[in-house]
């Protein structure tokens, strides 16, 4: 056969129809690993194409999550849940809405009314109630309804089942039962996904003995590949749960396995998620190359994103000056003057293009909410010197951003 002739043409398109198919399968289930990873469930009713797609990609996504992290897929006529819990609980994993712990007790309590429905059921706020405190009264606690507190904690409850789709609102207002608990009600509907909201443990609750126990999501052997298999679920989980693990951060053993089997980690994250691995000195952090998608990204949209990056680009303009240098770990360590120095040079550059809020505060409220906003992405953390002041420890991964502002045909704009 001559070089190039038909058969090989044909060849060709065959090879080049099957890597594009190829391509567009690893995308798809990309996907929905993410949504999985990222949304509380999928409803058919919402999304039935991404319904479709885990279904049909059920025993490899399945698969995969149980080998390396020991969640587990469930799925439903309805929906599709990937059961998770995180190694390490943070402050930003709760519900923003609420406000008081009372808040996911009656959460949680509201659910395991739910449990005894089936769905369609319809039935009214009060029976809730009602059930609920016979409940608590048997656990020995008690809520005093007479409480408008006590109220509003039950209505921030209620309001947080219906936005997840838990409970079908049909007439009446939460807040006016809060203002008036003996004369006005609301009338609900039970979904199908009121007895996937919680977690499956693998142990009844009375067999756990420390607190910590709870966050393990199957029973492993007291063997040697039982603590393999412990330790593996615990590295994937932080790092697909969390927005950067440092080196510090891991048990001896665990670091032993980050940085043995760095390779293997960065293969399989880019394999079902499409990360990207980089190891910095101060440990393995991964990416996400595109600039939005099913998870939570940093540079969020909000203004104190872009004044933290802004942050990044006048530290890094600056190291060597002040005493400022970068440890063996790749940190940075400021006190709560230079943070401010540092900010007090960026507000006279860019104080007329920040938010009111922003141009409102005062040095110290400035430094409070961009240091915060840094910790709850891992990327900085404050920390007890030994002289007894405290000192901010800016990530290594820091120096991957520097922004300033530029002007485009007359507009401005974050670069």
């Amino acid at each position: 056969m001559a070089r190039g002739g038909t058969t090989s043409y044909a060849l060709r398109r065959m090879r080049a129809n099957r890597k594009a198919d190829a391509e567009h399968w690893n995308e798809r289930r990309r996907n929905c690993a993410h949504a999985l990873l990222n949304r509380h469930w999928i409803a058919k009713e919402e999304d039935p194409d991404l319904f479709y797609a885990i279904r049909d990609q059920y025993t490899e996504l399945r698969d995969w999550f149980a080998e390396f992290t020991g969640f587990s897929l469930i799925l439903t006529r309805t929906m599709a849940k990937l059961d998770k819990a995180p190694v390490v609980a943070e402050p930003w994993m709760g519900f923003p809405e609420f406000r008081e712990p009372r808040d996911y007790a009656l959460f949680a309590y509201s659910l395991w009314f739910l449990e005894s429905k089936t769905e369609l059921d319809q039935f009214v706020l009060t029976d809730i109630v009602e059930q609920v405190s016979e409940q608590l009264v048997t656990s020995g606690l008690a809520m005093d309804w007479e409480n408008y507190q006590h109220r509003l904690s039950m209505v921030r409850a209620l309001k947080k089942l219906r936005q997840l789709g838990v409970l079908r609102h049909i007439d009446g207002e939460e807040t006016d039962w809060a203002h008036d608990n003996r004369s006005k009600n609301v009338l609900y509907e039970c979904s199908p996904s009121a007895r996937y909201v919680l977690r499956h443990f693998p142990k009844e609750l009375k067999a756990y003995d420390r607190l910590d126990e709870f966050n393990e999501q199957v029973v492993y052997p007291e063997t040697i590949d039982g603590e393999l298999r412990r330790r593996r679920h615990r590295i994937y989980r932080r790092l697909l749960l969390e927005p950067a693990v440092a080196d510090r951060a891991w048990s001896s053993d665990e670091l032993y396995y980050v940085q043995t089997q760095r390779r293997t980690l960065a293969d399989q994250m880019q394999f079902m998620f499409g990360l990207e691995g980089s190891r910095y000195r101060e440990g393995l952090f991964f990416f996400y190359p595109e600039l939005s998608g099913e998870c939570g990204l940093f540079p969020t949209a909000a203004g104190i994103s872009d004044l933290v990056l802004l942050f990044a680009g006048e530290l890094r303009r600056r190291l060597g000056s002040r005493d400022w240098y970068v440890t063996e770990q790749g940190t940075v360590e400021l006190t709560q003057t230079d943070v401010e120095s540092l900010l007090y040079q960026l507000k006279l550059k860019y104080n007329e293009y920040w938010s009111k809020e922003h141009r409102g505060m005062s040095l110290p409220e400035l430094a409070a909410v961009m240091t915060a906003h840094m910790a709850e992405w891992s990327l900085g953390r404050w920390t007890e010197a030994s002289d007894g002041g405290a000192r901010f420890i800016v990530s290594a991964v820091v120096s991957r951003w520097s922004a300033d502002y530029s002007w485009d045909d007359g507009e401005d704009g974050m670069t």
